[in-house]
């Protein structure tokens, strides 16, 4: 594959950062953005009252969540 000078030298300094050679580091961050690419795209399908209930719950006012208002609200220890 060919780059401009720039762009080799930043994918050779991220892929040394990470231990890793230029080809390896390209062959992760390739695979990774494929799935990210594909896991954007796909589709789930829903019969209509399956459908209607997904989007009542998307519609729905959120229920009271003791835990998540504790982690929300709790001083982080580096804080």
């Amino acid at each position: 594959m060919r780059a401009k000078q720039n762009q080799r030298d930043v994918i050779d300094r991220a892929a040394e950062v990470q231990g890793k050679s230029r080809s390896e580091f390209m062959l992760e961050s390739s695979y990774q953005k494929a799935q990210d690419v594909l896991l954007d795209r796909s589709f789930f399908g829903l019969d209509t009252p399956k459908f209607q209930q997904f989007v009542a719950l998307l519609d729905a006012s959120p229920t009271q969540d003791e835990k998540l208002h504790t982690v929300l609200t709790t001083k982080a220890p580096w804080d």
